[in-house]
């Protein structure tokens, strides 16, 4: 006997995976842990014992619940899996399955549809950060056809907007949680940022590389990885993160000076593999940085003048346009970041685990929501 869980399998920007209703899940974060490795199938580097795609990108989870707190309309928790290890990491956001919250609720009739689009405000719960999410929902259903792009998914869909309420010290302290714009930790001047995901921004030329290498050159550039991990592990430390060793941040941002016409070129490396694009909050806290006098941006980023600034951050497989805006009394303060993604619901129905992992709960809203 398997256990069956109601679940809709989406993409959310450039990363796809199962989303739960909460109430759906077992509520013992352990039970919980090993029902979403099982349902991904980690660990197993192909993952083909489940739903996971055998790579970071892929093997993400989101759970949604109605709002907890006042003037909240949804709940998102997501998990981070690893295809080779038996974690599941709450801690950090993830921006591209947050523009899947929506059309989740919605699809599973959580939350009703406003009319011809719907906005709802997102608590996410890894870090406490708020978000004013946006989608097409003509005649009363979720649209997924349109004329939206982003680089790193194929074809266009329905534009959703993501709105930016608090990111800044998502996960670290404070939005420069080392105190300082620009420091140097063993040997590399780096900026600690963390307006969404902590990151760790450097000059790729001080780690002896371009910032234009391709995905698969990074990947395979054992010793640049190494390198890495150690000034991460470091950088950790001084952003008072504690020991990373074991965590997926802060993640490791190569910069460069833009090359096809945005504003600043990145490799994100997140942590121990280069993204092939760039995840939607490190996109936001890059487009932070840039806008910070005195950070590593300085010098090779282009930034346009203005209290809204659009920033074009460059990635190996094309941009991501971030709007940024700046309290016109503290150039330094940055007030709001916005920006577009696309979803899409891929299937729906029950992801299956083992009995033996957990034998649920079929409870009457669990069948009637598989039912509908």
């Amino acid at each position: 006997m398997q256990t069956a869980i109601p679940c809709l399998f989406m993409r959310g920007g450039t990363s796809r995976g199962p989303f739960f209703n909460a109430a759906d899940l077992p509520q013992d974060i352990a039970t919980r842990d090993k029902v979403l490795l099982a349902v991904m199938g980690s660990p197993d580097r192909r993952q083909i014992d489940g739903l996971g795609g055998a790579h970071p990108l892929t093997s993400k989870v989101g759970i949604v619940s109605k709002g907890s707190k006042p003037g909240v309309d949804l709940d998102f928790l997501f998990a981070q899996l690893q295809p080779d290890k038996d974690t599941v990491d709450t801690t950090p956001n993830c921006g591209n399955m947050l523009a899947a919250v929506v059309p989740f609720a919605l699809e599973t009739g959580m939350i009703k549809p406003q009319g011809d689009t719907t906005t709802l405000r997102v608590l996410t719960l890894n870090t406490d950060m708020q978000c004013d999410i946006t989608v097409q929902t003509p005649g009363g259903h979720v649209s997924y056809d349109g004329d939206a792009r982003i680089d790193g998914a194929p074809g266009t869909s329905a534009p959703i907007k993501i709105n930016f309420l608090d990111t800044a010290g998502s996960v670290a302290p404070s939005l420069l949680p080392t105190g300082n714009v620009r420091d140097v930790i063993d040997g590399v001047e780096v900026t600690c940022i963390d307006n969404g995901m902590p990151l760790v921004m450097f000059k790729a030329e001080a780690v002896g590389r371009t910032g234009y290498e391709s995905v698969e050159e990074l990947n395979a550039d054992t010793e640049l990885k190494a390198r890495l991990e150690t000034l991460r592990i470091a950088c950790g430390h001084a952003m008072q993160l504690g020991d990373v060793t074991k965590k997926n941040y802060p993640k490791m941002t190569l910069i460069a000076a833009p090359r096809a016409g945005g504003s600043i070129t990145t490799r994100s490396f997140i942590p121990h593999v280069c993204h092939d694009a760039i995840g939607v909050l490190a996109a936001v806290t890059v487009a932070t940085a840039c806008v910070l006098k005195g950070s590593v941006t300085e010098g090779i980023a282009i930034v346009p003048d203005g209290q809204v600034k659009q920033i074009s951050v460059e990635h190996p497989t094309g941009e991501f346009s971030v709007e940024i805006e700046v309290d016109p009394a503290n150039p330094q303060d940055v007030t709001r970041a916005a920006l577009l993604r696309t979803a899409r619901l891929l299937m729906r129905g029950d992801a299956m685990v083992p009995a033996a992992v957990w034998g649920g709960k079929q409870t009457a809203d669990a069948t009637l929501r598989r039912a509908g």
